[in-house]
């Protein structure tokens, strides 16, 4: 049985805990067995992480200590896939430029904070955002600095409504890429929980994690 290790903490206010109740058990139906945990202490154990499939962390604006995070980036770059979403994942650790680039982006502003704005697929034949179509949402429209190497899904588009200087940038929202042999997924959606209750949202992360797990 595939294994998965969702790791869960920092911030409140992304509702860390309340997220990684959404996907557990969604993870569990397609087979994996899961363990939840609210420490990164499991990244430390190397045994145990290189029997992971997949690892999706839900940890925002924390510190992370050396020996775990060599620990998480060592397992990706043999091969574990890992998937995450928001904050959790693309503004957990600021200090650490090795794990930003691991995952390819790092959030900078979401200017507005909650907005109306919609999400563009750009990318219709990837089995992540195949058969799905253009999408609002209401939330936090992530601002972030990207890699230009990753594969992008989907975008949004800033009005410039709140920032003006950005009026009319286009920026990532669904991502794909490589770190070593593993498979990293990102999506800037899910600043809080209600917003996996956007099927479009929720879809695109399932697939996501199913498509990054080994």
């Amino acid at each position: 049985m595939k294994k998965a290790l969702i790791v869960w903490g920092g911030w409140d206010g992304h509702e860390p805990k309340q997220c990684a109740d959404i996907f557990a058990p969604i993870l569990q139906e397609k087979g994996f067995d899961v363990k939840v945990s609210d420490s990164m202490d499991p990244y430390k154990d190397a045994d145990y992480m290189s029997s992971l499939s997949l690892i999706v962390p839900v940890w925002t604006m924390g510190q992370i200590e050396g020996e775990q995070e060599s620990g998480l980036l060592s397992a990706i770059k043999s091969g574990v896939g890992v998937a995450g979403w928001h904050g959790g994942m693309g503004d957990a650790f600021r200090n650490n430029t090795e794990y930003q680039f691991m995952v390819g982006g790092q959030w900078v502003a979401h200017p507005g904070n909650v907005i109306d704005y919609k999400v563009n697929i750009t990318n219709g034949d990837d089995p992540i955002t195949q058969g799905l179509s253009d999408f609002a949402m209401h939330s936090e429209q992530y601002y972030m600095h990207v890699d230009p190497s990753n594969e992008v899904l989907a975008t949004t588009t800033f009005n410039g409504a709140h920032a003006a200087w950005i009026d009319g940038c286009v920026m990532p929202v669904v991502w794909k890429r490589k770190y070593g042999n593993g498979r990293v997924f990102y999506s800037s959606l899910g600043h809080v929980a209600a917003d996996f209750d956007v099927p479009e949202a929720r879809e695109i992360q399932v697939r996501g994690m199913m498509w990054a797990a080994r």
